[in-house]
């Protein structure tokens, strides 16, 4: 009669697998190994927008939002400021688009991974005497702004045509006597928003312009 294996199958199974793990060069363990969370996926597939806002003033613009790691452009209807302080009418588009940014992300927007870094309270505010026509000034210096929310601004105001006169470097100031700089939107800065935008050269005005404030 013949002698059956005294090895359970799930034994002889175990002893197997071990045998081929070492000939691979690979030591078998039971010591669980922590390889981290899986990574997670955002879609960054922006929603579609609606054609309007009830009746409320506003234009059409791709804000630049944050979304894996990068800077993806989103269309949106910008309502335009209610209180239009601002006589200056790139000032005025500036703060509208600010404002849009400063917006949290809509539950579709988030959803898709979208996030924003500029902070709230930002404005734009009247440019100097002697700023080159163009210029953008902000309530708070451009180099004191987180990377990736200066980038954003960058980003957005370049693609603005009411902002920015074609392909080239944003000019932007502070509330300050500081002349403004011009910023550029790189393909470098979309991918690495968290990177410093490229700076330009200081903007000087122009040898006839006086330097008081409007």
């Amino acid at each position: 009669m013949t002698r059956r294996n005294s090895l359970p199958a799930v034994v002889l199974l175990s002893v197997l697998l071990s045998g081929a793990l070492s000939g691979c060069g690979i030591r078998a363990t039971t010591v669980p190994v922590d390889v981290g969370p899986a990574p997670s996926r955002v879609s960054c597939d922006t929603p579609a927008q609606p054609s309007g806002q009830g009746g409320v003033q506003g234009f059409r613009a791709t804000v630049e939002l944050v979304c894996g790691s990068q800077l993806v452009g989103v269309e949106r209807v910008v309502p335009v400021p209610e209180k239009r302080v601002l006589k200056d009418p790139v000032a005025l588009v500036a703060q509208a688009l600010l404002e849009a940014l400063e917006r949290t992300p809509s539950a579709e927007e988030r959803d898709a991974g979208f996030t924003t870094g500029v902070p709230a309270g930002l404005t734009a505010v009247a440019p100097r005497s002697g700023d080159p026509a163009g210029t953008v000034r902000l309530s708070r210096k451009p180099e004191d702004l987180p990377p990736v929310a200066l980038s954003q601004i960058v980003c957005t105001l370049a693609g603005n045509d009411a902002v920015s006169a074609g392909p080239g470097p944003v000019v932007l100031g502070g509330p300050d006597a500081d002349p403004p700089r011009a910023w550029e939107c790189t393909d470098a800065v979309r991918s690495r928003p968290e990177s410093v935008p490229t700076l330009g050269e200081i903007v000087r005005p122009s040898a006839s312009a006086g330097a008081t404030p409007h």
